[in-house]
């Protein structure tokens, strides 16, 4: 039976949060301050789901979604709020946690970093599923609910040129010998190349790589075939294995890529991310900096062309030799020093053999930093980095581990932001400044 409600706030998954007889129920389609009616889909003890059927009192920051597929598909959660909305939302979602987790309060607020908010997504991993009801295979986002494949024709999160590959995709995974073998296409776009990284559970044919060598000439796509794991992916043909790259051109940098690596998703973002980090580290020509968690180098090697001496340290073998790579490349090989090193297990000792650092960016995954902002926090202040820079793709972790560096290791929180890495999400990235 469909009920009434106030809406009070909107979680990371753009639902509406309103309550009932003290219970919290999450309203997908609904917005802060609307008025709705909605069915109840799914009851909990501590909270129910419900889904709304009619906005009696709408937002003023609803709008209409730009995409046919928007409800459907899970790629976007939050077309339906207005872009600077999102952001707002997202800045309440960082100071809650850093609050209500961590216990601190930033000095200042940064103002959001922006970027497109369109046709922004580099990174994708499209879902292939071959339904013969539907005429062939669907290549695209999973749905919303469930585990089906969005019957999409295009996506306006995708760059255009990718969006306009989708239905040819669909017709040449369909023309494959075994369509029902490929589960899945990623999708990278370097500066001069986009990758597609085809996964097959059966063996190719030749007639099916000719079929994929055609495809690559018509829409300039460079093939990578992955039968099993992410370290089994091989190019389909050996000249394209070092075309895919991104540049960072305030840096005069190339950064070499394979498909699987781990890189940003919009990198119009990260460009500005990049500047911004910098810029809020104030680095000075004679610094000694360490980038830990440092991936291929994104920060490391821009690091590198403003500083004496950076040492990036990293967890992925793989990832620690192709920032060697690229650092011989830009010709920064003499400024910058990598390792392998599991950072989620480190202490105050292991960063005093690593010499003093005058300051220190850290870039983890979405487990944050704990044991670092530990070793931090452990240290005598003659030997601390006098400043620290914490890029984050977590407010929850990034809570944390605020918390130990200001009330554990007496740091001052400067300032936190949010920066929109992935709009019409809720995928929440953030930069903060400890002194």
């Amino acid at each position: 039976m469909p009920e009434v409600f106030d809406v009070d706030s909107l979680d990371l998954e753009a639902r509406g949060v309103a309550r009932r007889d003290g219970k919290v129920v999450f309203i997908e389609g609904a917005l802060p301050g609307e008025v709705v009616r909605a069915r109840v889909i799914r009851s909990k003890s501590s909270f129910d789901v419900a889904r709304v059927e009619q906005v009696l009192a709408p937002s003023s920051q609803r709008v209409v979604p730009r995409c046919l597929y928007f409800g459907v598909c899970g790629g976007c959660s939050m077309q339906h709020l207005d872009p600077a909305a999102q952001v707002a939302v997202k800045q309440r979602v960082l100071e809650d946690a850093l609050w209500h987790i961590g216990k601190v309060t930033p000095a200042c607020i940064l103002p959001p970093l922006h970027g497109p908010s369109w046709g922004y997504r580099h990174r994708a991993r499209l879902s292939v599923r071959f339904v013969g009801k539907k005429g062939g295979a669907l290549v695209g986002f999973r749905e919303r609910r469930g585990s089906y494949v969005t019957d999409m024709q295009h996506c306006l999160v995708l760059p255009p040129h990718v969006s306009a590959m989708l239905m040819p995709l669909r017709a040449l995974v369909t023309s494959l010998s075994d369509p029902r073998s490929i589960p899945q296409i990623e999708v990278a776009v370097g500066d001069a190349t986009t990758a597609l990284i085809l996964r097959h559970l059966k063996p190719l044919t030749a007639a099916d790589l000719d079929l994929l060598m055609e495809f690559g000439r018509r829409y300039n796509v460079s093939w990578w075939l992955q039968p099993a794991g992410p370290e089994t992916a091989v190019t389909l043909r050996a000249e394209d294995a070092e075309k895919l790259a991104y540049l960072l051109p305030e840096y005069g940098l190339r950064m070499p890529y394979r498909p699987t690596d781990f890189t940003q998703v919009n990198q119009e973002i990260n460009r500005v991310l990049v500047h911004k980090a910098l810029s809020l580290l104030r680095v000075m020509p004679e610094d000694r900096v360490a980038d830990l968690f440092c991936g291929l180098g994104n920060f490391t090697l821009p690091l590198a062309t403003r500083v004496r001496v950076v040492v990036g340290i990293e967890g992925s073998k793989a990832l620690v030799e192709r920032a060697r790579e690229a650092a011989r490349q830009n010709n920064l090989a003499e400024r910058v020093s990598f390792a392998v090193l599991n950072l989620f297990a480190v202490d105050a000792q292991w960063l005093r053999d690593l010499g003093h650092f005058d300051r220190v960016l850290i870039d983890p995954p979405r487990e944050g930093a704990e044991a670092v902002a530990r070793a931090l926090a452990a240290l005598a202040v003659p030997e601390r980095p006098k400043r620290i820079v914490y890029v984050s793709c977590s407010p929850s972790t990034l809570a944390r581990d605020a918390g130990i560096l200001v009330n554990e290791g007496g740091y001052r929180m400067l300032s936190a932001g949010v920066v929109n890495m992935f709009p019409h999400t809720g995928h929440v990235e953030s930069i903060a400044v400890f002194q």
